[in-house]
């Protein structure tokens, strides 16, 4: 062996020896990996010992199960949770810790408490095509959230399996530079069991994921007045879900703006696909949803634009001021709603003296069923008053059913509707399409069983 063929060897060595000591693997920790003894110190030990050597890899390695209560997430982390590997949430709630920030809903506190918490970190991950399992049923009163994350910088989430969480699966809170790829989520353990929730967050990018939720699969909100969300882009999901496919808004006291949503559907929700409610007193504009398919959503889009207060730090009695909410295009979508009830309607509303402004709704195909009587088509729409919503969010059972059968939209300023197809599969009293309070726009190729009628 010559010198040059042994310097090679001894640099891989070392080279192997670097990756290794990279590594933290939970059991050198002590943790015991039987599912059964709470592991939460040799966990936030293998943490702790990685952020302090500059970053690497905690190994849940593959196979085991490993109990916690809450841990922190740390810089240069990256959680690595091995095939088959189970990181399980204790079902005792002392278990968790209360100095996780707080839930910034009103009325919630309940869920103020997480499994996964980290505050002002830098570049770390949840990796693996492992399962973090919250243990959610185990909870009545305190509900422990699963991932709660605030002023971090730089997040991955890839291919990981988040489950059973005991209230939302994520908060995310004025972090930045956000990437999510390839996750699944299965939250119907509990109540109101949100998927991704982003509060105030920048540079946000989730793609090719998919969702089950009890609750809103992805949430885009704004609690603070001076941390606005923006830049997101959501593709190439799917989302099924008991109440709305992506919630936007409702906690907005801050701007929510530029959003690129495409390529995804959304299937079996009981309340909307797309669902958009200022009402705090951001701005909310600059938004494009494109390449959508549904089925089995009564509402593909409900637009709101009420007073509320939704913010657990505004006090009570206290009603921000409406600013705007603008620029928004919806176009390229196909809706089967043919399962469904008459209660199946593109709704937009604003309120008066406050309307939603420049929307462009364009080529889309709308099968529903239909089934609304003359009484439903003489009906005269509740308005989202303070006085209706204050007690309630701004919800679609507050007005019930409309008087149009594909179609209502009121109170905005520039409403562009194109090549949009309605197939009724029953006969219907109502009109296809209602414009209310609406100026500035135009109704082009409106078509209803394959016959124009605009």
């Amino acid at each position: 062996m010559n010198l040059k063929q042994l310097g090679c060897i001894t640099f891989m060595f070392l080279l192997a020896l670097t990756v290794s000591a990279k590594q933290f693997n939970v059991i050198d920790f002590g943790a015991r990996a039987d599912g059964k003894t709470l592991d939460t110190k040799a966990v936030q030990a293998a943490i702790d010992a990685c952020t302090q050597n500059g970053g690497g890899q905690v190994v849940i390695p593959a196979g085991k199960t490993v109990l916690v209560g809450t841990i922190y997430l740390k810089d240069f982390v990256n959680l690595n949770i091995e095939t088959g590997a189970v990181l399980l949430g204790s079902p005792h709630i002392e278990d968790y810790a209360t100095d996780t920030h707080k839930i910034m809903y009103k009325r919630e506190s309940h869920m103020d408490r997480c499994l996964i918490y980290a505050e002002n970190a830098n570049s770390f991950a949840i990796e693996g095509y492992g399962t973090i399992d919250g243990n959610g049923a185990e909870f009545t009163n305190q509900r422990p959230m699963l991932l709660r994350f605030k002023d971090c910088n730089n997040i991955h989430l890839n291919d990981i399996t988040l489950k059973n969480p005991a209230a939302w699966t994520s908060a995310f809170l004025y972090c930045n530079e956000i990437a999510v790829s390839g996750i699944r989520i299965s939250s119907w353990a509990n109540k109101n069991g949100d998927g991704l929730d982003f509060d105030g967050c920048t540079n946000v990018r989730v793609a090719n994921c998919s969702f089950s939720n009890s609750d809103d699969s992805i949430c885009l909100q704004a609690s603070l007045p001076n941390k606005p969300c923006r830049d997101v882009v959501v593709t190439n999901c799917i989302f099924e879900t008991k109440w709305g496919g992506m919630r936007i808004g409702l906690l907005s006291r801050g701007n929510i703006e530029q959003v690129a949503v495409s390529n995804c559907t959304f299937k079996n929700i009981e309340d909307s696909g797309l669902k958009i409610q200022q009402c705090e007193g951001g701005e909310m504009r600059n938004m494009t949803f494109t390449n959508l398919v549904m089925e089995n959503v009564p509402r593909p889009v409900f637009m709101t634009f009420s007073q509320q207060r939704a913010c657990v730090d505004v006090p009570e009695g206290t009603y921000e001021p409406l600013n705007r909410m603008h620029n928004m295009i919806f176009s390229n979508i196909v809706v089967d709603n043919r399962k469904l009830d008459k209660n199946s309607c593109f709704f937009f509303t604003g309120y008066p003296g406050n309307d939603i402004e420049n929307v462009v709704l364009k080529d889309v195909q709308f099968t529903i069923s239909g089934g609304g009587t003359a009484e439903d088509a003489a009906k005269e729409v509740k308005e989202y008053s303070l006085e209706v919503v204050k007690k309630h969010w701004p919800e679609f059972y507050l007005v019930g059913t409309l008087p149009a059968s594909a179609l209502y939209a009121r109170h905005l300023d520039g409403l562009y509707v194109e090549n949009f197809h309605v197939f009724i599969e029953n006969e219907d009293a109502r009109k296809p399409f209602i414009l209310n309070d609406v100026k500035n726009g135009s109704v082009e190729k409106f078509y209803v069983n394959k016959k124009q009628i605009n």
